[in-house]
């Protein structure tokens, strides 16, 4: 073989580009490919969910009136309204969030700030993870045995509002938690600089900035509380009933447990089914209506926070 020819050095330039161009054009085809997977799965996703909503509001649209919505039942729940089920929903709504929220924030400020660390902490942050994967029938009959019973409340608005705030708790507590380790930790110790105390920061400074993250949770949370009805099937709610709760130990209808009567006990399904079907629209923009007040105060915390 004769000798080798060297190869100009601006030949040399021109494989390297050759080849970082290459490069990037894989990186490019890739990232294409990627962003389209993630926009099919979403276009997937909005699909069925505008199948769910469109199947709910044609069906239950033409039952909304006035009537329907201010009245009391009548004629086995054929006439009238579902007023005394939307009021039964927003109080054991409310009272389960109003228990869940503070004793969740105070566990997550607990397990992040103060607890130390260890086999024990581990073995709380498992346990809550495995109670948010517990079947909401064993929350209520926990309900039952421990509310009802055991404590004498009764079935009542009391024992459903605690055994669904009980069924929330492991979701708040592990949104909290993500919400407060996601502040920075420069935050902590320009204010423990500054000489406040390990709660002052917690309370001035952690708090705040996590508290969007916090209500994100309870969002989340607020439709599972809502729509559900083996825990307070139990606990709280009544098959039937024309008046109004006047305390939090009486019963109270509930919207999820009226569609589940209307659709199995009733003696004209042609007219029930509707009136179900109703419920579940109602349902669904109660549900809407208060998630929407919680993502216009975590917009207007952020918004004050960045100022």
């Amino acid at each position: 073989m004769g000798p080798s020819v060297p190869v100009p050095e601006g030949f040399r330039g021109m494989d390297r580009i050759k080849s970082v161009t290459g490069t990037l054009r894989g990186t490019d085809v890739t990232q294409f490919l990627g962003f389209l997977l993630l926009g099919a799965c979403l276009l997937f996703a909005l699909f069925f969910l505008g199948i769910i909503l469109y199947f709910i509001v044609s069906r239950g649209l033409p039952v909304i009136s006035w009537e329907f919505i201010t009245a009391v039942p009548r004629r086995a729940m054929t006439k009238g309204g579902v007023a005394p089920a939307i009021v039964g929903t927003l109080y054991l709504t409310l009272g389960a969030i109003a228990f869940a929220l503070p004793l969740g924030l105070a566990c997550a400020v607990y397990l992040c700030e103060y607890s130390p660390k260890g086999v024990i902490v581990n073995i709380i942050r498992l346990s809550i993870n495995n109670l948010a994967g517990v079947p909401s029938i064993v929350f209520g009959l926990f309900g039952f045995a421990v509310f009802v019973k055991v404590l004498g409340f009764g079935v009542s608005i009391l024992s459903g509002s605690l055994t669904l705030g009980i069924m929330a708790l492991p979701g708040i507590i592990s949104a909290s938690q993500e919400a407060i380790l996601a502040v920075p930790l420069s935050y902590r110790e320009a204010s423990l600089a500054l000489g406040a105390t390990h709660w002052q920061t917690i309370k001035k400074v952690t708090l705040p900035t996590a508290f969007p993250g916090i209500l994100t949770g309870v969002i989340l949370n607020i439709g599972r509380v809502a729509g559900e009805t083996a825990p307070i099937l139990f606990t709280a709610a009544t098959f039937y009933t024309r008046g109004y709760p006047d305390s939090i130990f009486s019963e109270a209808m509930a919207l999820p447990y009226h569609i589940y009567a209307l659709m199995t006990e009733g003696t004209r399904p042609e007219v029930q089914t509707g009136i179900a079907y109703g419920c579940a629209l109602i349902l669904l923009f109660l549900v809407l209506a208060i998630s929407g007040l919680a993502i216009v105060l975590r917009q207007r915390q952020r918004s004050t926070y960045a100022a």
